[in-house]
């Protein structure tokens, strides 16, 4: 007499498994803007913004639902918008890395200082949350080799070539043509990068940016919060050609979750809500209370459409068809949008996640790889170029007049 076949596994019994395996690789996540909203909210004061605290409501983020998030290491943005230029745009990356440096001095028995793919190995046997720094933005650096360095000694690990406009050596994803991708300052930036040991993080960027980058590059790159162009028709994704090229370049392509950018019913929806905004004098990136109040009349009125953690796995499915399981991972953007799929509401989500690509049938050597290892490995591998680099050669002094000017 046979078996009687085993009941396939529940819901819950996915997400208990989802934790577990979570308990073990925990998520690396590409992409967290924290130092921006507490610089938005209450401008840096600590006391009145908690983190060891519930801040359910106010911010995406805190230490307990890092924790119930199955979170093992974040790289915290030290963001800046376009409309701060020059010296301000230096001057307000500098307070962001030193908001970050507040954090893990304030709460180092949860947040840990990582550095290196070592750094974030350590902090896991630890029990502690590895935290690096990404910039956002290329206008960080105000078009200076010198301060890429210096923001590099100060701990930040990546930078995103562009945010939403253009710079003057590279072009954004949301912003008009302007010199075709990369320039050849640019492409020193890149090189500097490599030399340095700072990730290349191609969100935010243009395709164009994204293939010059890829062409110019010695190391592997990143995509902090990016997902799948053919999955949602949306210029802040990325298209098959280039994540198809992520394997010979050893990059990772971290999946972003903001509705906007993944599910295509929402672009449109969103288009309109961001002109409500402006039409009112906000930033369509705006998510103070102010701003977020407009934001829910107009949602209240126009019903906003739902992305889910099933949409975020199309990605997933669709980012490891084209570039491969160990050429991706997950960027939340999380506290960086106004809005966030169901289920994957705050940091607190990701087994919500974990368990629908169980359902799946991802097996848990591969989401140990989503989830951990292969962000780990990607520094580690850009550590390695570095260390060759500069044996080789010496730091660079070129400017954007002498290589970008007729």
């Amino acid at each position: 007499m046979s078996a009687a076949p085993s009941a396939a596994p529940s819901a819950a019994d996915r997400l208990a498994e989802a934790r577990e395996l979570l308990a073990g690789h925990p998520v690396v996540d590409g992409h967290n803007d924290l130092p921006w909203a507490l610089r938005e909210h209450v401008r840096y004061d600590l006391d009145r913004m908690d983190i060891g605290a519930d801040q359910t409501g106010a911010l995406h983020t805190d230490l307990a639902r890092l924790r119930a998030g199955g979170v093992g290491a974040q790289f915290w943005s030290v963001y800046v918008p376009c409309r701060l230029a020059g010296d301000d745009a230096v001057s307000a990356t500098l307070e962001q890395i030193d908001i970050v440096d507040q954090l893990l001095g304030r709460y180092a028995a949860d947040l840990a200082p990582a550095l290196t793919a070592d750094d974030m190995e350590a902090a896991r046997k630890q029990g502690r949350i590895a935290s690096l720094k990404g910039a956002e933005g290329g206008h960080s650096i105000n078009n200076s080799l010198a301060t890429l360095r210096a923001l590099h000694a100060l701990g930040v690990r990546y930078m995103t070539l562009t945010h939403n406009d253009n710079n003057d050596w590279a072009d954004s994803a949301t912003d008009e043509p302007g010199v075709g991708g990369l320039s050849a300052f640019g492409r020193q930036v890149v090189r500097e990068m490599n030399r340095s040991g700072m990730l290349v993080d191609l969100s935010h960027v243009a395709a164009t940016t994204m293939r010059d980058a890829l062409d110019a590059t010695a190391a592997p790159v990143i995509f902090s919060h990016s997902s799948a162009l053919a999955v949602c028709d949306h210029p802040r994704n990325i298209p098959d050609d280039v994540l198809e090229r992520l394997p010979a370049n050893g990059g990772v392509a971290m999946a972003t979750f903001v509705p906007k950018f993944i599910l295509p019913a929402a672009v449109e929806w969103t288009a309109r809500a961001d002109e409500n905004l402006r039409a009112h004098g906000f930033d369509h990136l705006d998510t103070t209370a102010e701003a977020m109040k407009l934001h829910r009349a107009f949602e209240e009125a126009h019903p906003r459409p739902i992305a889910t953690a099933a949409t975020v796995a199309d990605h997933l499915d669709h980012m490891r068809e084209a570039a491969g399981i160990d050429h991706i991972g997950i960027g939340g953007d999380y506290d960086g949008t106004a809005f966030t799929p169901a289920g994957l509401d705050d940091v607190a989500g990701y087994p919500n996640l974990i368990a629908e690509l169980l359902h799946r049938g991802w097996s848990h050597p591969d989401l140990a790889k989503l989830t951990w290892s292969n962000a780990v490995r990607v520094l580690r591998d850009a550590e390695a170029v570095s260390r060759d680099l500069t044996s080789r050669t010496a730091p660079s002094n070129a400017t954007i007049e002498a290589l970008d000017t007729p």
